[in-house]
């Protein structure tokens, strides 16, 4: 009798404290047994400067953040020309630059129409043949569907970012052209897809070879006598654009990331696209 009554009063304390501690740890996952504890919550962020990436929403074109800072502008080079001297101290401002050239696909997106010479190439290949002109008239339809205004680099800003923050690199990527280029001898005449050659120190693609890029700069032979040091545009001195980074027609001296080049606003090649930027993509 007296360990039948032992054995009911140990059941009812195991009961009482079993009872106690599942109340507990409703209480602190919960405050209430019919609420449950839901899974935290991440912030999601589009665009800042401490993730380094930025996707924008109509096309899909990826951006690289590049940290603002100092460096020598040109070349002194065997292989230079004379429109790269003389070398000279530049800074600009941290901006955000595409990873890759403006796609065929992108374009279509925002303008309905493919103007590529390369159209087999296929809608992740750059587009191409299209003007200075053209390349502005498609940063104000894309910048009127977002919150965020894009535009070409000026020449200060794009040899900064193809140099991987202005090392001392002869191509976008190393001294390595075939690694990092698309060019005359491994191109067989024709663009390719972006993003297939290595990337440079920042992870931006194809700024050596594949097609010529776009800057904002008015083209002036002499300009690197005349530059500012924080934040050079050329606004006037000629009736020519800036042209960077060679493409898939050209030989290892114009893909140079010093190399520089020039078109009119209207001219339109197989070998021209651009790629953007922006000051500031944060909303």
């Amino acid at each position: 009798m007296k360990i039948r009554i032992y054995v009911t009063l140990v059941v009812i304390f195991l009961f009482v404290m079993l009872s106690a501690v599942i109340s507990s740890a409703l209480f602190i996952d919960g405050f209430d047994l019919g609420e449950e504890k839901k899974p935290e919550q991440k912030t999601e962020q589009k665009s800042t400067q401490s993730d380094k990436t930025y996707t924008e929403p109509v096309t899909g074109m990826e951006f690289v953040w590049v940290e603002g800072g100092c460096y020598q502008m040109g070349s002194n080079s065997g292989s230079s020309y004379q429109n790269e001297k003389p070398v000279h101290k530049v800074c600009v401002d941290g901006f955000w630059m595409a990873k890759y050239e403006v796609t065929q696909g992108q374009w279509k997106d925002i303008m309905g129409t493919n103007p590529s010479y390369f159209k087999n190439c296929g809608n992740d290949c750059p587009v191409e043949k299209v003007s200075w002109n053209d390349a502005k008239d498609f940063i104000r339809k894309l910048n009127s569907r977002n919150n965020v205004e894009f535009r070409l680099p000026t020449e200060a800003e794009w040899e900064y970012a193809a140099r991987s923050g202005g090392k001392n690199e002869k191509y976008a990527g190393g001294n390595n052209v075939d690694n990092v280029a698309w060019y005359y001898s491994n191109s067989g005449s024709k663009t390719h897809q972006v993003g297939t050659k290595a990337p440079n120190g920042l992870g931006l693609y194809d700024m050596s070879g594949n097609v010529w890029e776009w800057c904002e700069d008015v083209y002036d032979k002499n300009a690197y006598s005349k530059h500012s040091s924080n934040n050079p545009l050329v606004t006037s001195g000629s009736n020519y654009r800036v042209n960077r980074g060679g493409s898939w027609d050209d030989g290892p001296r114009d893909v140079r990331a010093a190399d520089r080049c020039r078109n009119t606003a209207d001219c339109r090649y197989s070998h021209l696209g651009f790629r953007l930027c922006s000051s500031q993509v944060r909303q």
